[in-house]
């Protein structure tokens, strides 16, 4: 069973697009005609050029709104395409989950035309600068340190690449790991939790004592008070990144 057969159902819900951070995606795309999206989930951040989306999961092909590019079962360390199938390769918030990094890449180069996009996030910048795993739940570094890929070594894989840092918005859409980063509440929330593989995949027995301690502090003041600096700001950078390289 794909990994977000059972992490994915809630994706629809609290994984919308943020339009701020789809126009950095875009950009990146800019000129490109065709575009294939690997790890393509949803479908979130697609352009209207998307040819083809290759998900694992049945579950979020499930989740594809009508009308979205055609989407094939399969994974990035084996794309179903010929050699320069497109111009372009996008890749959103998915390469930590692939089996193979190396592979996931080099069949991205093999079949991307001109382009590759793709975000990601900076684990040292993360975990450094994002208050909910510094002070909550740092029990979830360990296994993020395991599973994030250095974007260095992503940008080494790609043949070269530029570095874009991707500010979260204060009331980001996208309900990925760091967006709720000035709404604390949304972490008590189940729902938000379950589209949050840094949450679900540690576990609620893991997580429970450190949402606990946030429940509290959010009900005495203590976090707003500690973090008073955190709500005046529109954005903040806690280590998201754009990758983009030529072919």
């Amino acid at each position: 069973m794909a990994l977000y057969d059972s992490l994915g159902a809630t994706y629809a819900r609290t994984r919308r697009p943020d339009p701020r951070i789809g126009a950095r995606i875009h950009g990146a795309l800019e000129g490109m005609a065709s575009v294939i999206n690997v790890g393509a989930g949803a479908g979130s951040y697609e352009p209207e050029r998307t040819v083809l989306a290759v998900e694992p999961s049945r579950v979020m092909v499930g989740q594809r709104p009508v009308g979205a590019a055609p989407a094939v079962r399969a994974v990035a360390e084996r794309l179903p395409v010929r050699d320069c199938a497109a111009d372009a390769v996008m890749a959103v918030l998915t390469v930590h989950h692939w089996s193979d990094l190396a592979a996931g890449v080099g069949e991205m180069r093999r079949v991307a035309r001109r382009r590759i996009v793709v975000l990601t996030w900076d684990q040292e910048v993360f975990r450094e600068r994002f208050w909910l795993v510094r002070e909550y739940l740092p029990e979830t570094v360990a296994f993020d340190d395991r599973r994030a890929v250095p974007v260095e070594e992503l940008a080494e894989l790609l043949g070269g690449a530029r570095v874009e840092t991707v500010p979260v918005p204060h009331d980001c859409t996208d309900g990925f790991g760091a967006a709720f980063w000035r709404r604390p509440e949304a972490y008590l929330d189940p729902e938000v939790r379950a589209g949050i593989s840094l949450c679900a995949q540690a576990g609620e027995d893991v997580i429970a004592p450190g949402l606990e301690r946030l429940a509290q502090d959010l009900a005495s003041g203590r976090w707003r008070s500690r973090h008073a600096e955190l709500l005046r700001l529109e954005e903040i950078d806690v280590g998201y990144r754009l990758v983009v390289s030529s072919v």
